[in-house]
């Protein structure tokens, strides 16, 4: 069964194959049953994405994940055009399904049009870094998006992002500043004689908090890119931009400093307890369990590593020379790898997290769209035409009860 990202990946190239079609002044017949063919492919990839998001919505909820999405974004995310967006914008005419969107994510927010460019909101779902050059002229800076005729542009191989998959509880179009509170300790009962009296108690408090902090990533786009790439820079913005942000969001999830400007992730979390590795993966395992259960954790537990430790989990042998199943190794739990996780932790960098925890109780805040703001006046691109695009993520992540998470080092 295919990924939901494979089929979006499928469901993209067939859009922009039907799009070229559609922008002929006439078809052949071979041309006429290929556009009625993809017509049918897409409306099916339609089907099964629809089904495979209602599955995964099935098993974050299984997970105790909970989403907050104050708005039905996810119809009109499929049929938005961040390339069509991004034109008007810079054309000052931006209208339909783009232009309605982008006044309701800007709605209630100070406006950053001006002198210093153009504001364009957009949906997280549609998007969701490193600094590039994006030109026509040099193949790798962007002359592979210019169609002779060109086909989808293909994506290069990313990380997996498991956090939110693992059963994180998100939480978006946040305003002000998050306070989640916890009932931190419990008053006590105790027995009493006949006409005795109660031993007096009380019960104490605690807050996690939460808070915008922004990631951001930036391209430069020749003029002559965007005449020309057509539907192949949208391909680009989406899954570049967008990844890159949520690749930032995902592992600043995971091991975020929590100093400057960087979120503070659950490695970093105090309380979050490091277990001592042992000899025998297995024996480190149940340890990673018996460290929840110690705490009356309960709930979904999952394991989440680098690929490291799963190379090593899946080299292991008994005394016959026979390999060692996962599910004895991992005594049944579910297992997640993903580059995310470091990998260059203990006194000689070389050992990689093992985590164990209750996903549900890492919280993702979101408090933006991710908002573009494109910028054709800055010296680099005003003189030549071109403008360059800031990507804007405003989220937090926060661990709500350090005690369902633990790890160690292997």
């Amino acid at each position: 069964m295919p990924t939901l990202q494979e089929l979006l990946s499928q469901r993209a190239a067939k859009v922009t194959e039907i799009r070229a079609l559609h922008a002929k002044a006439a078809l052949d017949a071979a041309e006429e049953q290929r556009f009625n063919t993809l017509d049918g492919e897409i409306t099916a990839l339609d089907t099964s994405i629809a089904r495979e998001k209602r599955v995964a919505a099935f098993e974050r909820e299984a997970e105790g994940g909970e989403r907050v999405d104050g708005g039905e974004y996810g119809r009109e995310a499929r049929a938005y055009s961040l390339a069509a967006a991004v034109q008007g914008a810079l054309s000052g005419r931006l209208t339909g399904r783009e232009a309605e969107i982008d006044a309701e994510l800007k709605r209630g927010r100070e406006s950053r049009s001006g002198a210093s460019g153009i504001h364009l909101a957009v949906p997280v779902d549609v998007l969701l870094g490193e600094t590039r050059s994006q030109t026509v002229g040099a193949g790798a800076a962007g002359g592979f998006t210019v169609p002779t005729t060109i086909a989808a542009v293909a994506d290069r191989f990313r990380p997996a992002l498991k956090v939110e998959a693992m059963g994180a509880t998100v939480l978006r179009n946040l305003t002000g500043f998050l306070d989640l509170p916890n009932l931190a300790s419990s008053g006590s009962a105790s027995w009493v004689a006949e006409n005795g009296n109660a031993t007096r108690s009380a019960a104490a408090f605690e807050k996690v908090s939460m808070g915008p902090k922004t990631i951001t990533a930036e391209y430069r786009l020749s003029r002559r890119l965007m005449l020309q790439s057509g539907a192949a820079i949208e391909d680009i913005l989406r899954r570049d931009i967008g990844f890159m942000l949520a690749q930032g969001l995902d592992r600043a999830a995971i091991a975020g400093t929590g100093t400057g400007a960087e979120p503070r992730g659950l490695l970093a979390t105090s309380g979050v307890t490091k277990v001592t590795t042992a000899a025998a993966l297995s024996d480190t395992t149940a340890n990673l369990m018996a460290e929840l259960e110690r705490d009356d954790v309960t709930g979904t537990t999952a394991f989440l590593t680098h690929p490291n430790v799963m190379r090593l989990a899946r080299t292991l042998k008994d005394g016959e020379g026979h390999v060692i199943q996962m599910n004895e190794l991992f005594h049944g739990g579910r297992v997640e790898t993903s580059t995310q996780v470091p990998n260059d932790l203990g006194a000689g960098d070389d050992k990689s997290a093992l985590i164990y925890g209750q996903w549900a109780e890492l919280y993702l805040g979101y408090w933006s769209a991710v908002d573009i703001l494109i910028n054709p006046y800055h010296p680099d691109v005003a003189s030549n035409g071109g403008a360059l695009l800031h990507a804007f993520l405003d989220a937090d992540v926060a661990v709500r009860h350090p005690e369902a998470f633990a790890y160690a080092e292997v």
